[in-house]
């Protein structure tokens, strides 16, 4: 294409010249760069791969481009250079701020034992092996070896943190032990390398002994001097801008510049006598205080601007700076030197975290993985192996090599911390504190929880429907969960010191719960084959409530939680306005307890005087699919097991063939996550099919909707007929084809999209719902407590 200025004598622009596409080329890589990274790493996210994974393979697939490599000259290479090495300054500064320096002076801890105990053996394997494998090209073998080693000895803190973080270990007894020793090993490898700078000065500085002596003591002066300076004087510093930018406040403009300056200024002490501005920066980070306002702003943004803008031109700068086609990959000795290297960041790691943690008592297999997942490295090992062949010192395959190496060493990480959650779970018990999961033979442990008297009908009634056969029968915690007012708080008694739980003295409490207690053992005492009655207090603030009532729950082992709803019903048959206390304890019950919670819409429940075969009780369990219906259903079993309940089920099955089918369905779930929900939802309903509705104890129908208006419908219709409980699951459904839309307009998200439309405040309605959800399981660890510990 040629442009032409109107009307002059300027030369022609040709936009499609070799220059101009060379400019283009610079200016639309390092753009495409990030974005493919960005597209690699949702691409590998189902796989829990960090973002270091996939900027190396775009990073050196994009350097592999000829097209790139041709365009990409050496000015632009080496404005990419400088961007890279600021930015690892950058990085070694955060990186020794995030560092305690001072735990090296004190007892050791066990994982700063294994984090010695793997980088004492890696050493050793380092410089036993690799002076022999020709791996240098620099004249000086000994401080390429040492520095080789102590390199492969250390491991990538920051992104195995990460990664553990990001799998759900970081509370897990190995998931301390990895983060803690990847810390101490990482810190230490740094603070080796940088006392080795001034030990081993390097040879492109000066050949002559005399020289190098003089270097030596020049760079290792300023060092001291500058360490002193970031242990000393920056505390002072850094305290007086903390006080006079307090929490809360916005951080003045002014102040902010003064500690970037400051920053810079330790930093750059050292380097102006010839030391390297990488490890300077280190030690003045790993000297400056953590703590205080300015410290976490600067980790945090430093961090952040690292992630989303550094490292995808880092690698660009890698992908440019090594050739990958130039990779000697049909050389066997390429290839045994790759792998020796791998060997020894591996085994070294693992032998010495085995040796060591069965001194210490841990399990072997568990010490495996241990040392195995510290065996990651990270950016800086990048950088190292490219700095190396930037000075000569290693040519472009072993530089290369030893990228590959890193990349492997991250790449297995997932796996292995799945392997380490599988085998945790054959290994810890996992209670699973819900109906579905509950043996035949174990007896049913309910807390079931009131507000005042006028709950106490409605929970006898439940208590009745649910007690299934005599043998195992169930066990009832009668629980009253009462505001703790000032007005109590002064009644309170403790019976001798130290007495954990006080007596309550209040007379309206004490006359509430003695009356409780007599309707309930005069239900037992009449109709309580099979029951057993045990009375509860849950006397709390409404912040602290819903914790007491859940750890209550977890120490009685309970598989239900039984709440009342917080509104209650009028005389004309409507709910009032409810109780905004009781309602937030209930929303926290939902998101936090450890069983399975139900909450009770009473619309007169309670008046239901007797429940016989004389006088059945309609009940109705609806079934749409997910794990809150699956349990709903086997609840439904137990009332099933009442000759004076007529239990029906109703499940809900989309009308493919419909013409209102909407096409939309839920994206957020996978079609081999729909497909197994399916499947749990088609064996649990035939499981109870086969026990209830084969044998005639339980009428069934069917429900053919095509979409969310339908159900909405439906759901109407059913509060028309004479059922006195309606029995759902709160939600956990996969395909919401069906209730897509219905909690547009909730009134009651706690309840969940069908149980909000079957109690709607405003109608009125003789029937009681109950809506039922199970059990959440924790995360990604599905069960398993995130605290787990198997060393």
């Amino acid at each position: 294409m040629m442009v032409q200025a109107y009307g002059g004598n300027l030369p022609c622009i040709n936009l499609a010249s070799p220059d101009m596409v060379n400019e283009w080329t610079k200016f639309i890589a390092p753009i495409l760069m990030y974005v493919l990274s960005r597209i690699a790493h949702q691409i590998l996210r189902p796989l829990s791969q960090p973002y270091i994974t996939s900027d190396i393979i775009i990073g050196l697939c994009m350097g592999a481009l000829q097209l790139v490599r041709k365009s990409i000259g050496d000015q632009f290479v080496f404005i990419l250079e400088n961007i890279a090495d600021f930015g690892m300054i950058c990085y070694m500064f955060v990186l020794g701020l995030e560092m305690d320096p001072f735990v090296i002076f004190k007892p050791p801890t066990r994982d700063a034992m294994l984090a010695y105990a793997g980088m004492l053996t890696t050493l050793i394997l380092a410089c036993a092996i690799t002076p022999w494998l020709h791996y240098s090209l620099d004249p000086d073998i000994i401080r390429f070896t040492l520095c080789l080693a102590v390199s492969l000895s250390g491991n990538g803190s920051h992104v195995l943190t990460r990664l553990i973080t990001n799998l759900k270990i970081g509370k897990s007894d190995v998931g301390k032990l990895g983060i803690g020793a990847a810390v101490h090993s990482d810190m230490i490898t740094m603070l080796l390398i940088s006392i080795g700078f001034v030990l081993f000065p390097p040879g492109y500085l000066t050949t002559i002994p005399q020289e190098r002596l003089k270097d030596t003591i020049k760079m290792g002066s300023a060092l001291v001097i500058q360490t002193i300076l970031a242990a000393k004087l920056s505390p002072i510093f850094m305290n007086w801008v903390n006080n006079e930018n307090p929490e809360g406040k916005t951080l003045k403009g002014s102040h902010l510049v003064l500690s970037m300056a400051f920053m810079v200024t330790i930093c750059s002490c050292a380097p102006w006598y010839g030391y390297s501005p990488f490890m300077s920066a280190f030690m003045a980070g790993l000297f400056s205080p953590s703590e205080g306002r300015i410290s976490k702003w600067a980790i945090s943004k430093i961090n952040y601007t690292l992630t989303i803008l550094f490292y995808p031109l880092f690698f660009f700068w890698i992908g440019c700076r090594l050739d990958l086609g130039a990779f000697k990959g049909l050389k066997p000795i390429t290839w045994a030197n790759f792998f020796i290297l791998l060997l020894i960041t591996t085994l070294g790691k693992v032998v010495g975290t085995v040796i060591c943690g069965i001194m210490l008592g841990f399990h072997w297999p568990e010490l495996i993985s241990l040392g195995l997942l510290l065996t990651v490295k990270g950016h800086f090992h990048v950088y190292f192996g490219v700095y190396a062949f930037r000075k000569q010192s290693i040519d472009n395959t072993t530089s290369l090599s030893m990228l590959f190496v890193v990349f492997l060493t991250v790449v297995h990480i997932p796996f292995l911390v799945n392997c380490i959650i599988e085998r945790a779970r054959k290994r810890v018990p996992i209670h699973r504190m819900a109906l579905q999961w509950l043996e035949p033979t174990s007896e049913l442990r309910i807390l079931l929880c009131f507000h005042g008297l006028h709950n106490v009908p409605s929970s006898i009634n439940f208590t009745e429907i649910s007690r299934g056969r005599p043998n195992p029968g169930i066990v009832v915690y009668v629980t009253d969960m009462i505001e703790l007012t000032d007005e109590i708080a002064a009644t309170l008694v403790r019976n001798n010191e130290g007495a954990k739980t006080p007596t309550v003295t209040d007379k309206s409490v004490t006359e509430m719960r003695d009356q409780v207690t007599h309707m309930f053992q005069s239900y037992v005492d009449e109709n309580g084959e099979g029951i057993t009655l045990r009375r509860m207090l849950a006397l709390s603030t409404f912040n602290d409530m819903a914790q007491d009532i859940s750890a209550l729950a977890e120490d009685l082992m309970v598989c239900l939680i039984i709440l009342p709803f917080h509104k209650n019903m009028n005389a004309d048959g409507t709910l009032d306005g409810g109780h905004p206390g009781f309602r937030y304890v209930n929303r926290k019950l939902l998101r936090n307890a450890k069983c399975s919670i139900g909450i009770l819409v009473d619309r007169g429940f309670g008046s239901v005087q007797q429940i016989s075969k004389a006088l059945p009780l309609l009940v109705a369990v609806i079934f749409i699919g997910g794990k809150d219906d699956r349990e709903a259903l086997t609840y439904a079993g137990r009332v099933a097991w009442h000759p004076g309940v007529k239990l029906t089920v109703i499940r809900f099955l989309v009308d493919k063939n419909s013409e209102n089918a909407p096409r939309r369905v839920n994206r957020r779930a996978s079609v081999a996550e729909q497909e197994e929900e399916m499947k749990l939802d088609d064996e649990s309903f035939a499981l109870f099919y086969e026990r209830y509705i084969a044998g005639g104890n339980v009428a069934y129908t069917e429900k053919h909707l095509a979409n969310s208006s339908e159900t909405f419908n439906t759901l109407r219709s059913l509060q028309e007929q004479e059922y006195s409980l309606i029995i759902v699951g709160q939600g956990g459904r996969v395909n919401t084809v069906l209730t897509m839309g219905l909690n547009d307009w909730q009134q009651c998200p706690e309840l969940g999209p069908v149980g909000d439309v079957l109690s709607g405040s405003g109608i009125f309605s003789k029937t009681s719902i109950l809506i039922i959800q199970q059990q959440s399981l924790k995360g990604q660890l599905d069960g398993l407590s995130d605290e787990f510990s198997i060393m």
